[in-house]
C-alpha cells in the first residue's frame, strides 16, 4: 500500500517539475511579457502616437497594470474590442494631441473644422477676432461635444506673422478636457496653424 502512494507522490512531483520547466510565456499566455514591456517602458509624458500617458507609476504598479491590462485587452478583444484614438495626421496642425486622443477620427474632423471656423477672419490681412467661437456636437457618439474659442491675439510678431491663442474644450461623457494652443499665419495665408 505504501508503494502506490509513493508512486503517486513521485508522479505528482514529476508533473509539477515538468510544468515549471515550461517557459513562463507558455504557462501564462504572454501576460507576463506585456507586463514586462509595461514595466520597462519609459516615463515619458506622451506615448509614440502623441497621446498623453498620464502620471508615471512605480515599477510594481506598471507590472500589475500590464498584467491586468493584458487580461482586460484580451477580454475586450474577444468582445468586440475597445477603441484607442490616435491623432489623424491631416488635423495635427489644427488640433492638439491631448484633444485628438479623446476623439474618434470623425470627431477630430469636426473639432478641426470648428477651429478653422473660429479662426476665420474677414480677409487675409485681418487677424481673427478675440471671442470668436465655434461649437460642435459629435455625429458618431452620444455625449461628445466641443468648442474652439479665440482667447488672445498677438499683433506684435516681429516676422510679420499674426498669432492667436485658441482654447479648445471637449466634453466626452461628462468629462471635460481643455487645451490652449498658439496658432499663427503669415498673410496672405488665410489659415492659422499650430506653432510650438
Amino acid at each position: 500500500m505504501d508503494a502506490p502512494l509513493r508512486f503517486a507522490g513521485f508522479a505528482a512531483n514529476a508533473l509539477a517539475l515538468a510544468a515549471l520547466s515550461a517557459p513562463v510565456q507558455a504557462q501564462f499566455g504572454g501576460i507576463l511579457n506585456s507586463a514586462a514591456r509595461a514595466a520597462s517602458s519609459s516615463d515619458d509624458s506622451s506615448s509614440s502616437n502623441g497621446c498623453p500617458k498620464g502620471k508615471s507609476r512605480s515599477s510594481g504598479s506598471r507590472v500589475a497594470g500590464g498584467i491586468l491590462g493584458s487580461i482586460a485587452g484580451s477580454a475586450a478583444g474577444s468582445a468586440g474590442g475597445l477603441i484607442a484614438y490616435v491623432p489623424v495626421a491631416a488635423f495635427t496642425d489644427v488640433i492638439t494631441a491631448s484633444i485628438a486622443c479623446k476623439l474618434d477620427p470623425k470627431e477630430q474632423e469636426q473639432a478641426a473644422n470648428a477651429t478653422v471656423e473660429a479662426t476665420r477672419s474677414a480677409d487675409e490681412t485681418t487677424a481673427a477676432e478675440v471671442g470668436s467661437k465655434s461649437e460642435w456636437t459629435s455625429n458618431t457618439r452620444e455625449d461628445v461635444s466641443g468648442s474652439s474659442t479665440v482667447v488672445a491675439r498677438d499683433d506684435a510678431a516681429a516676422d510679420g506673422r499674426q498669432c492667436i491663442t485658441v482654447s479648445d474644450v471637449v466634453i466626452v461623457k461628462g468629462e471635460e478636457t481643455r487645451a490652449d494652443k498658439r496658432m499663427c499665419r503669415t498673410p496672405p495665408a488665410v489659415r492659422y496653424a499650430i506653432v510650438a
